[in-house]
């Protein structure tokens, strides 16, 4: 990037709901109240006043057309129900994955699942796990848009705030009309968790939920998840795998198990804000969102995947089987961002703007991942691949938009 343009990008930050004289934190507060805050200031100084600047940020993305993307609770109820209605749209379009390949990939919607069980072993705990992400999401919004008519921007979940007020009672899981569907039907899982872990690795346990079942009401009450498992953790430390492998036809309704605690504990305001401030490696940054293996944390990337549960929520590889992971991945998108420009030079282009492999946990070893590494997303996108470095910066490249 040339110095111009990160001086440019750096210096027309501004706030939606901070202060001019408002300083950006340098440690995450305890104080959950105080974090809140925090991450409002991190979030306005993350934003840029795109239309002051006197030049694009690249040929595409002009000061005019700038997008801006928004949490879930600060959309009008028309334009959560314009969102929904796009992704069920999708979901009722015909499938463009070859079935000699995806055979179980039956709608529009399932060729984004079909490259995501595909990559997975590529695309986490790997160097390109965030950029493949910001692509990813970026073409689903584009689909949403360009085949379906939606008009809004990729809304995203604020975990905080549902850590405060309960899933149930978040706009995002509350089950309305208006929500992304609620709780999955109550089932018994008394004495049961959910263990992580194994290969060597330590086990985590992890608490079960109030729900467990199909989901009982909202717009996806009657969605068909046609994908995986293929590796599907349940309460009583059992893992499910599709018998015919997770890319074959497997019909089953949408399951959810909201869990407070895992909420609360791994994606509260404090860990947010702690993932923003705390790494001043992008190594250290991604590895502290994902979860240290072997360090009993999952990050604020694991809070929220098992905070939703359910299937496919809590198998890594069928994840986008659940709508909700469109926000949630809005979520990690916005915390990189935040982490991003705090130090331009660097988190963009710089030392500090990719590193490790192109395997998970290096497993097998792989090449190291560089601004050069190629990303694809295969049938799910419109067949235009990208590099590493046309996705580090959100008004460059391919995309135009910034997140409030």
């Amino acid at each position: 990037m040339k110095a111009g343009l990160i001086f440019t990008i750096a210096t027309v930050l501004a706030g939606t709901n901070a202060s001019p004289g408002d300083k950006v934190p340098t440690s995450a507060s305890s104080d959950i109240q105080v974090a809140q805050e925090q991450l409002k200031i991190l979030v306005s100084h993350a934003k840029y006043i795109v239309k002051s600047a006197k030049k694009p940020f690249s040929p595409t993305c002009k000061p005019g057309n700038v997008q801006v993307r928004k949490e879930w609770s600060t959309l009008s109820p028309r334009e959560r129900i314009a969102y929904t209605d796009a992704v069920r749209c999708l979901q009722k379009k015909t499938a463009r994955s070859p079935a000699s390949w995806a055979p179980g990939a039956k709608t529009r919607y399932d060729d984004w699942v079909a490259t995501h069980i595909d990559q997975t072993l590529q695309i986490h705990y790997t160097g390109n796990f965030l950029g493949w992400h910001r692509f990813f999401l970026w073409e689903y919004e584009q689909a949403l848009r360009n085949e379906c008519g939606y008009q809004g921007t990729q809304p995203y979940w604020n975990w905080g705030l549902s850590a405060e007020t309960g899933m149930e009672q978040s706009p995002v899981w509350d089950g309305s009309k208006t929500s992304m569907s609620g709780n999955g039907a109550y089932i018994n899982q008394t004495g049961l968790e959910v263990v992580l872990g194994g290969n060597g690795l330590p086990e985590i346990y992890l608490p079960v939920g109030s729900g467990g079942g199909c989901i009982e009401s909202g717009p996806f009450v009657n969605m068909t998840v046609n994908l995986g498992p293929a590796s599907l953790t349940v309460p009583g430390n059992i893992t499910i795998v599709s018998p015919n492998g997770p890319l074959s036809y497997n019909p089953r309704c949408l399951k959810r198990d909201l869990t407070d605690e895992l909420n609360t504990r791994f994606a509260n305001f404090t860990a947010i804000v702690d993932n923003i401030l705390a790494p001043k490696s992008v190594y250290d940054f991604q590895m502290q969102m994902q979860g240290v293996p072997g360090s009993g944390i999952i990050g604020v990337h694991g809070g929220g995947h098992y905070s939703m549960g359910g299937d496919p929520g809590r198998d890594v590889f069928t994840s986008p089987g659940d709508p909700a992971f469109y926000l949630h991945h809005g979520m990690i998108d916005l915390v990189w961002t935040a982490w991003q420009m705090l130090d331009p030079e660097n988190r963009i282009y710089g030392k500090d703007a990719v590193a490790g492999t192109n395997t998970f946990l290096n497993q097998p070893p792989s090449a190291n991942t560089t601004l050069d590494t190629e990303i694809s997303i295969g049938w799910a996108g419109r067949g235009v691949n990208v590099t590493m470095k046309d996705v580090m910066s959100t008004v460059a490249g391919p995309f135009c938009y910034v997140y409030a």
